[in-house]
């Protein structure tokens, strides 16, 4: 944690100097010294450490500066710590305009010069008044601030990215939040301009794009070598294995996600299913865990950023990236996953990210406090989210076109909803329309059965219906099934083109496409078990072939 601050101003530098050196002597443990000859350059510092999160526990300043008086300074340093103590140091001479602001600038106390011996004339004063500060005192959040509109999608898109990088944040609703209100007014940001983000080193952002919030960060998007082994595309269960076998096993590996590492998995609440973790992790953890590893084996993780093409090149792949830059590769493991499904109910696009989310909208939990949450799905990942939101929402609703769980979800999760009170499993019931302000505020339900439509306030809805693999960006002659996952191995057999794309005297590897060298791991792969567990099998399989088509290249 930080020490908080004790900000001394004076213009004469010997008397600056032996303030400073007083001060040192006592509190240098529990507090950082910070002084300046100039009350303007003060003033500006302050800014800088307000966006730093930085705390001032006490300013003492001269009375009599050429830039301006030290009541003066205190009358505008309240404004931006007012929390702060307050301390004059005068001359004799200047004793009424210290009894003045003490009404004025609510001024602590006033000390006089010379204040030899410090422990009779000083340190039981200050002593007095940091006591008294430390008794009030709560100390900041240390990290990332986000100053935003709850509702706002593009608030909700940062927030979302920098938790499903495992980023911590502070959340500031402008709405709510005084701390937020004082940090717009301080630098000057207007609230059409939101949302802000600051950063611990004194930096701000104000509606940013993720790749720059990424950037302050200290994200990598820039490939730092001109070739590699083996690249990888997306980070989910199995792009992860895939890493951490590569880099275990001294391939020159590079993985690349677009987004966050864990991929649905990610969003996952809980996983109970997982070998080895008897109760249970979260995705998020257990990305946290498998990035680690991979990286301490050596690997280069570039994120956020996107591959848009591949191109052949001799035996060689050439990564197109969205901005634009190229990365060579001797080859690839294509772990893109899958996207939920778009809910095709009229005013559903209007409120996505304000109220409406795809996944399990974890950074928006708090937000669903006491609120009537909808959930449309009946997979695990619907039943987790279910789990998960109950904590917080007065009541979770699931939307099923099916009568009950029992044909699409785990037995241990249908057991654990029907053991809680605030779920409700609703069948043979879908959205027709959401509707709103600012905001989701209500959703038109229909029951297929009756035929009958009804109207529900809903604080958030959170869409889980089915998996479309995420593959159209591809347009290499790779060979895909008619839901557009990417067929492998043996089962590119059954395709009249296949023949004349393949070209080599061998078959293709168990995980290897049409194209050699390419190969395709976990949910994006045609026949995929969907499962965590089988994603991280297959992640670590394909590097066992890629070392098999290196040997042969």
């Amino acid at each position: 944690m930080k020490k908080p601050i004790l900000f001394v101003i004076d213009d004469d530098s010997s008397v600056l100097r032996a303030i400073v050196r007083d001060l040192r002597d006592a509190y240098k443990r529990e507090f950082r010294i910070l002084a300046t000859e100039s009350a303007n350059e003060a003033l500006e510092s302050l800014k800088d450490l307000k966006n730093k999160g930085e705390a001032v526990a006490l300013f003492l300043s001269d009375q009599r500066m050429p830039e301006m008086l030290g009541v003066e300074f205190l009358e505008k340093a309240k404004l931006i710590y007012p929390e702060a103590k307050r301390i004059l140091l005068t001359a004799y001479s200047d004793t009424d305009a210290a009894i003045k602001a003490i009404n004025d600038v609510q001024l602590d106390y006033y000390l006089m010069k010379p204040w030899d011996p410090p422990e009779e004339k000083l340190y039981p004063v200050l002593n007095d008044q940091l006591e008294e500060w430390q008794n009030s005192y709560r100390p900041e959040f240390d990290g990332i601030k986000i100053v935003g509109y709850q509702w706002s999608p593009r608030s909700h898109a940062v927030k979302d990215f920098l938790a499903g990088n495992l980023i911590p944040y502070q959340w500031m609703d402008i709405e709510t939040s005084e701390k937020g209100r004082e940090l717009l007014q301080l630098n000057d940001i207007e609230n059409k301009d939101l949302p802000a983000v600051f950063f611990n080193d004194g930096n701000k952002l104000v509606n940013p794009d993720l790749p720059d919030v990424a950037k302050n960060v200290g994200m990598i998007a820039i490939a730092q070598q001109k070739m590699y082994d083996v690249a990888i595309i997306g980070a989910g269960p199995a792009g992860l294995a895939a890493g951490v076998y590569g880099g275990s096993e001294g391939l020159n590996t590079l993985l690349i996600e677009k987004r966050a590492p864990g991929g649905q998995a990610g969003t996952s609440s809980r996983i109970e299913n997982y070998l080895g973790f008897p109760k249970g992790l979260s995705g998020a953890e257990l990305s946290r865990r498998a990035i680690t590893q991979a990286t301490r084996f050596g690997i280069e993780f570039l994120s956020p950023q996107e591959v848009v093409d591949i191109k052949l090149q001799d035996n060689y792949k050439l990564l197109t990236l969205s901005d634009g830059n190229e990365i060579n590769t001797k080859s690839v493991v294509i772990t893109t996953g899958v996207n939920y499904r778009k809910l095709e109910a009229k005013g559903v696009d209007d409120f996505t990210g304000a109220g409406v989310y795809y996944g399990a909208a974890n950074t928006e939990a708090n937000a669903c406090k006491d609120e009537e949450v909808y959930i449309v799905g009946g997979g695990n990942s619907a039943g987790q989210a279910a789990m998960f939101l109950s904590n917080y929402a007065r009541n979770v609703y699931i939307l099923i076109r099916r009568p009950d769980l029992s044909s699409s979800m785990s037995q241990y999760l249908i057991d654990q909803i029907n053991g809680t009170s605030n779920i409700h499993v609703c069948g043979h019931t879908e959205v027709m329309e959401a509707r709103g302000d600012d905001r989701l505020r209500e959703l038109v339900l229909k029951n297929s059965r009756s035929d009958h439509d009804k109207t529900v306030a809903a604080g958030a809805l959170l869409i889980f219906i089915g998996a479309k693999p995420y593959t159209d960006w591809l347009e290499l002659n790779i060979i895909k099934d008619d839901k557009g996952f990417i067929e492998t191995g043996n089962g590119l057999n059954k395709y009249d083109d296949f023949r004349k794309i393949w070209k080599l005297d061998r078959e293709p590897f168990l995980l290897e496409t049409c194209s050699p060298g390419i190969f395709a791991a976990g949910d994006v792969r045609a026949g995929a078990m969907n499962r965590v567990a089988s994603a991280v099998g297959e992640g670590a399989m394909a590097i066992k072939f890629v070392h098999e088509y290196m040997t042969e290249n």
